[in-house]
């Protein structure tokens, strides 16, 4: 390689996000600011999961989920759905970087949806939950620590979908008004398919083991 090609090479390399020449590699403030937010959150989810297991096996026993929730009917379409939201939340973020409003109000639409529909399955699995007898210290099932983390973990994270929905909203009518870059769709997707992310780690320890 000629010393003409190194430099071409080395201004290529320091040009390209990852080669030391973009500072911090090349991400913009907004993004890095959601990133560490989401980092921080990430740590909370998983001291309340941890703090889970742990309970559960210091409690000797445990209720049998199948024998409580309803997983066929409730949780896993509640599952299914808050997934598809991520889909439609992927396809808006491509559409924004196209240019095409129409499809990023259409698919923004679609992911807003997908999360009210979650919380109104949510809404109604607490009820029944709380129907059965189910409260913050206490339940039918013998083990009071059982309904304290189920209430507060879906609870938690409820709130985030609840957060993420108005985020969704307020990005939506925004961008009908062309004041929202692609980027800001990128940075409220990262956001959603977080919430959509700890949920599958929710349902999985919750409900299926």
């Amino acid at each position: 390689m000629s010393a003409e090609d190194a430099v071409m090479e080395e201004q290529r390399v320091l040009a390209s996000d990852w080669g030391g020449g973009k500072s911090p590699v090349g991400t913009s403030w907004g993004k890095l600011m959601m990133w560490l937010f989401l980092m921080s959150d990430a740590l909370t989810f998983a001291g309340l999961l941890v703090g889970y297991g742990v309970m559960r096996m210091s409690a000797g026993r445990w209720p049998y989920q199948y024998n409580i929730f309803n997983i066929n009917a409730v949780v896993g379409p509640m599952t299914f759905i808050l997934i598809c939201s991520s889909v439609t939340m992927a396809a808006a973020v491509a559409a924004a970087r196209m240019n095409d409003h129409r499809k990023v109000r259409l698919f923004l639409g679609l992911t807003i949806l997908g999360g009210l529909m979650f919380l109104s399955m949510q809404a109604y699995e607490w009820s029944h939950f709380i129907g059965e007898g189910a409260r913050l210290t206490t339940n039918p099932w013998g083990v009071p620590m059982f309904s304290t983390t189920f209430f507060v973990i879906t609870g938690f994270h409820g709130s985030h979908v609840t957060s993420g929905v108005i985020y969704l909203l307020v990005v939506a009518g925004k961008e009908g008004r062309r004041r929202y870059s692609a980027e800001t769709i990128e940075i409220a997707g990262l956001y959603w398919h977080f919430v959509d992310l700890v949920w599958v780690f929710i349902f999985t320890l919750l409900y299926l083991i």
